[in-house]
Parts: structure tokens; sequence; C-alpha cells
């Protein structure tokens, strides 16, 4: 039985993405925000990425591993901020693989983006009203639901963009493809 380069295997790709999602989410958290608690989701590529590479439990594994890293690298890992953040990216992982899953052939990445960003803000602007903020919390989801659509909106550009001229993941599928096929 041969073996898949070391590059090419499951865990080592996890390793990779999730990498990837914590230095975005360093970079993401470095960028000046309009409103406090947004986030421009640029760390949830890897995890598009992922959609086309791994199965929907690798995928829900690198995001567990994205929300651990921005955690610890926010600061937050052990407040009520990481409550919106674990519960926000579980929705927009949940939503990302079920939307992938159902229509595969029939939306973009920038549809995944969208439905991933509304998951997650529709949870948080839930628990925002029962934590915080109260009914006033509806005052909140207008300017939070358009700022998350329009950003996802250029998060998923972006990720088609990686996804369809990236050499390393065509590579990545190819010899995912001829492995399946030998075993």
């Amino acid at each position: 039985m041969r073996s898949t380069p070391s590059l090419f295997k499951s865990r080592e790709t996890l390793a990779l993405l999730a990498a990837c999602c914590i230095f975005l989410a360093m970079i993401e958290y470095i960028i000046p925000k309009p409103i406090l608690f947004i986030r421009y989701g640029i760390a949830n590529i890897p995890i598009m990425v992922s959609l086309k590479i791994f199965s929907p439990r690798m995928t829900m594994a690198l995001v567990f591993l994205k929300i651990i890293g921005q955690g610890i690298i926010t600061g937050t890992l052990f407040s009520y901020i990481f409550l919106f953040s674990l519960s926000g990216s579980l929705a927009s992982g949940i939503a990302m693989i079920i939307i992938y899953r159902i229509c595969k052939d029939k939306i973009s990445m920038v549809g995944v983006s969208i439905t991933g960003a509304f998951a997650s803000n529709t949870v948080q602007l839930i628990i925002a009203k029962y934590l915080i903020f109260g009914k006033a919390a509806i005052l909140m989801a207008p300017p939070v639901l358009i700022i998350g659509i329009v950003t996802s909106l250029f998060t998923g550009i972006f990720a088609e963009l990686f996804i369809s001229k990236s050499q390393w993941l065509k590579t990545k599928l190819s010899i995912q493809g001829q492995y399946a096929e030998k075993y």
C-alpha cells in the first residue's frame, strides 16, 4: 500500500489550515472595526477551502481549532466574548457545511460565505439579546446583518479566487482523487 506525500495527509492539512485561520484571525484582530464586536470573517477563508477537501467532521475540527486559536490570540478565551465567538463560529461552520453539501454544484463560495455570516450574526444577536442588551439588541440587527453580508461577500470572493487559482489546492485534490481511485 502506497502512502500519500506527507503534505497532503489530512492531519497535516488540518494543521496547515488551522495555522492559516489563526494567522488571519491575528490580521483581522488588528484591523479597525466600524462596530465594536464586528469581525470581517477573513479567518473563515481556510474553512471554506476545507469544504472542498475535508469531510464535515474534519471541517468542524478546523472550526474548533479556529475558535480556540482566536480565543488565545485575542485574550478572550475565558470571557463572555468567547461565548459570542464560539456560538457564531459554530453556527457559521454548521451552516456553511450544510449549504455546501446540499448545493455543492449550485452555489459559489460567495453564497457559502454569506450563509455562514448570516448564521453567525443571527446567533450572536440572539445571545446578545438574552445576555447583554435585552430587547435593545433588535436595534443592532440591521447594521450587524448588513455589515456581515457586505464583508462576507468580499470574503467569499477572495475564497472563490483562491480556490480557483491555488496550485496547492489543485494538487491536493488531484492526489486525493488518485488516492481514492486506487484504494
